[in-house]
């Protein structure tokens, strides 16, 4: 699954979050849920191609976060359920 290791805090000079996140495609009801500290299952209800799910999710992600699109960023698992993003 998702690696226990990656630093999931704030940093105080960049001020940039890094979350661990598991997409769920096609879902009836999107939903983000917090599974722990970092870490979160986002459902999302377009299908993973052509880059649809990647945007729901950043598009879910600036709500919750209260932060515009662009500071959003996914670094790894362009093409995987498990992704690491970066929230600056």
């Amino acid at each position: 699954m998702l690696s226990n290791k990656i630093e999931s805090s704030l940093s105080r000079r960049r001020k940039e979050l890094k979350i661990l996140v598991r997409v769920k495609p096609n879902a009836k009801e999107e939903k983000i849920d917090k599974i722990k500290e970092g870490e979160f299952l986002i459902r999302v209800n377009v299908p993973a191609k052509e880059g649809k799910a990647n945007a729901r999710v950043v598009e879910l992600l600036s709500e919750y976060f209260s932060v515009a699109k662009g500071r959003i960023v996914i670094l790894k698992g362009h093409n995987s359920r498990n992704k690491i993003i970066e929230i600056r």
